[in-house]
This record gives structure tokens, sequence and C-alpha cells, in this order.
């Protein structure tokens, strides 16, 4: 028969890995090309894979959760006719559907040589196809206690070829060998790549290698071996901490007194951008508390107004629209800074982001040219922008070239804060909660509804002159909405 293989693809610029999500297929399934065969999420978004070829599911390479690097085969496809009988391959197809906790002999005694790294484009498969399967590994300790499956599953699967338990140093024997993903992860956990012991085909340092050396590291005292360690046990299992047992989740430690969660994905790359703004851009952060009684009345009645019939009339939309008319009064303020030549660049359109929470972390997509954008236009811009980050479909492209950023805290309850710069803009607008609040109106005490805006901006590019012109021109829209006409 022959066999396909379909490798994980770069489903973003510049990304080296993503996480597998759902398979929408089984082994033994028959599948299209252009079929969605699974989801993966990258650290930008959560992407769907269309399969590029037609066939039959031979094998999933990859469980659910697992992190996969760019140009690895994740799933392979029988696109010819099968050469055993069908009640062989049908008995077949089930045991191949988790590669990693299988034991294909023949595999194992055949490895073939790693293939150079090829990058795919989704909806393109590789030219080359192979007809030997892969060999597997037998998965790590602590994986296989994350699974459910305990010690006792770990101990059923192939075992490794042995490696020495004590590295020797490579100082003189040259770098060690590592795919850049798994470099990067051992410069993060503060790894030293020489002391840890390869367990990948040709001497790779594999980035279960690499945690296994960081678990050691954390916690050398409290890993003390039940057993002595024998010479049949896989190298990578010696270098991580003896699991008990009875199994428990991977990420919950000793007493459960402590959970660890670990940071991939959109949240990691959330993280990373954060910490890379707030320690470049000189943050400055001003409020302004105001009244928006007539900016609420303004909202009801354009709810009423059969011309905007089926669109999605809230506070957030005139916000939206405020800060556009304040930007065009404010064109400066519309800029990014450019490191590498020491400029300013003017930006002459607005991308307008929206932080919206999701299951998977905080995502800022942004409204293309939103400038340009009638408020009904504007409205369901918003509306689709904000489905879509929901349900976990924005694109990478969405959240690219974005200007400047509204984040609403005040669906929380929340009065303001201080918002962090999104890496490459030059301002950001905390929307705070509107509430009813006594406030002197026409000389007299009144309730009103009263709203707090804070803005940070990057000094290198807004200063305080026009920072405060910025804001107060934000407030004087809202407080009186005549002047989205009459500032238009």
């Amino acid at each position: 028969m022959t066999i396909r293989e379909f490798k994980m693809p770069d489903v973003g610029e510049g990304l080296t890995e993503a996480e597998i999500l759902k398979w929408y297929v089984q082994p033994g399934d028959t599948v299209t090309d252009g079929q969605v065969v699974c989801e993966v999420e990258t650290a930008k978004a959560a992407v769907e894979l269309p399969i590029p070829f037609d066939g039959v599911v031979h094998a999933l390479l990859f469980e659910e959760g697992v992190t996969v690097d760019v140009g690895q085969v994740i799933i392979s496809v029988q696109t010819g006719p099968a050469d055993e009988a069908p009640a062989e391959a049908a008995a077949a197809a089930p045991a191949a559907a988790v590669p990693a906790v299988a034991a294909p002999a023949a595999a194992a005694a055949e490895p073939e040589a790693p293939a150079a790294r090829q990058p795919v484009l989704v909806g393109y498969g590789v030219s080359t196809a192979s007809t030997k399967r892969r060999p597997r590994k037998a998965p790590q300790p602590a994986v296989a206690a994350q699974n459910g499956t305990g010690v006792a599953h770990a101990a059923a699967a192939p075992a490794a070829p042995a490696a020495p338990a004590v590295v020797p140093a490579q100082g003189g024997a040259g770098k060690a060998l590592a795919k850049p993903p798994v470099r990067k992860l051992a410069k993060d956990l503060g790894i030293d790549l020489a002391a840890v012991v390869p367990t990948g085909d040709g001497g790779v340092v594999t980035r279960e290698d690499v945690h296994a050396a960081a678990a050691a590291a954390i916690t050398p005292q409290t890993v003390a071996p039940a057993v002595p360690v024998s010479p049949a046990v896989p190298a990578a299992a010696q270098a991580a901490p003896a699991a008990p047992v009875q199994a428990v989740p991977a990420e919950v430690s000793g007493s459960a007194r402590e959970t660890r969660i670990p940071v991939k994905g959109v949240r990691k790359v959330t993280a990373q951008a954060m910490v890379g703004s707030a320690f470049t851009a000189p943050h400055v952060t001003e409020f302004i508390t105001f009244d928006v009684t007539r900016t609420m009345k303004l909202v009801q009645e354009l709810k009423d107004d059969p011309d905007l019939a089926g669109l999605r009339i809230n506070p957030l939309l005139l916000i939206a629209k405020a800060v556009l008319v304040a930007i065009r009064r404010n064109p400066d303020v519309n800029a990014s800074w450019d490191e590498a030549a020491q400029e300013i660049v003017l930006k002459h359109y607005v991308n307008l982001g929206i932080a919206a929470a999701t299951p998977r972390g905080l995502i800022v997509p942004n409204i293309k040219d939103a400038h340009a954008k009638t408020l009904g236009e504007l409205s369901q811009a918003l509306s689709g922008l904000v489905a879509t980050a929901r349900e976990g479909k924005t694109s990478p492209a969405d959240m690219q070239q974005g200007t400047i950023t509204i984040t609403n805290v005040g669906v929380f309850g929340v009065d303001t804060g201080t918002p962090i710069l999104n890496p490459g803009e030059s301002a950001i607008l905390a929307v705070g909660a509107i509430k009813l609040q006594p406030w002197v109106h026409k000389g007299k005490v009144k309730a009103r509804h009263v709203t707090t805006l804070a803005l940070s901006f990057d000094h290198r590019l807004i200063d305080g002159e026009l920072g405060s012109r910025f804001l107060a021109d934000i407030a004087a829209v809202l407080e009186h909405p005549r002047r989205l006409i009459t500032w238009s």
C-alpha cells in the first residue's frame, strides 16, 4: 500500500510550533482532498488544517494536547490499495490510533534516517511520500501520568535504546544537537543543552529531554527513586522524577496544594509581548472622569432607529466612534516607533484593536481601516470581531498591524486601570464601568451616568500635551455626542 504523510505546516508567519487541539478523524476514516482533519492552536490563533489528498487515515501521530514542531508528520494516510487482507487492515487501524503508545516491532527494527525539515503550506502536501513508519519513542512518565495512563501504561510502551545515565561534557565534542524550538525552550528554562541526556534519533535533544532536565533541576532534593534504575529503562525516564504508582495529573504537585498550568499558545505569546512592551515603551497613563448621560440616551435612541435595525448598538460602539473622531483631530497619536531606523512612522489609517477575553486568553483583533467605516459598518465589524474571537476562530492576520486599542474593563464592573500597550501600537484606552453617581449638573446635584477613561501611551510618540488633548477630545465627544457630527 502507499502511505502519504502530512506534516505540521507553518500556519502563521515565523511560527515554529502548534498544539493539536482536536482531531476530527480517526484511523480507518475516509478523507478527501481539502477535508479538515484537525484543529491546532499556534501562538496567535486556533486554525483548522485540511488534508491535501484523498485516502484512508492510517495513523494519528500525536494525541490531542501535544505541541508539535512545524515540519513534523502529524497524520499518515493510505492513498493506494492495501496489500493485506481487509480483515487484517481493519484490525491494524485501531492499534495505530495513538502511535505514541503503540509498539510497531517492524518499524522499530528498521528506523529510517531523519528527513530534512520541510515546511508545508496549508492545503498542500509533500511531493514525496514514505512507505515506512517512523519509530516510536516511549512516552515520558510525566506525560503518561497527565494522560491518566499512569506508570503501568508507560512501562507497557516500547523501550527506547538505553542511554548512559551520565552525559560527558560536550565542550570538546561539539555543540549539542537540537532543533531551534528546543534550543529556545532550553534557554527559557535556563537549561544547559550540553548537560541534557539526548534520547532523539542520532543523539538529538528533544523537547521531553529538556523538560525532564528542568524537572530534575527544580526539585533534586525531593526526587528519590524507590528502586534502583535498571539499564533497560529509557534515559529520559531516568532523568525525569519518579512518578507515584497511582496516576495523578502531571501539573499537580505533591500534596495538591498547588496546581501548575503550562503556559503555551496564545497565553504564552501574550505574556512575552506584554513583558516586552512594558519594558521597552515608556508608558504614561492619564485619567478622566465625566458625565456620559447624553451618550447613554443616544444609545437607546439608536436602538429604536429603524435604519439601524438588526445592528448591535451599545456604548462601546459610540466610544469607538469617539476615538476615531479624536484621532482625526489629533492625527499624530496614530503612529509607531521604528527602533531600527530611530524614526516615528505616522499612520494614515486606523486599525482599531478591541481587546477580547477568550477561553484561550486575551487577544486583540483589530478592525481594518476603521476610520473609513460608517456607524453601521463599524457596528457590524465589532459584532463579527467579538463573535469570531469568542469562538476561537480569529486568524493571525486579524491581530496584526493594529494602531490603537480599546479595552473595555467596565464589563467586569471595574472603574478603570492602567493598561499595557499592545506591542507596536501608540496608545490603549481602558473604558471603565458606566454607573449612576451623584454629579453636579447645571448647578444641582443629580444622579448621572458617569465613567472613567484611562489612556496609556508611548511617551516616545506622544508627549503629555498631545496625550491630554487626545483623551480630552474623546471625553468631550462622549459628554456631548452631537460632536460626532460637528467634529466629523
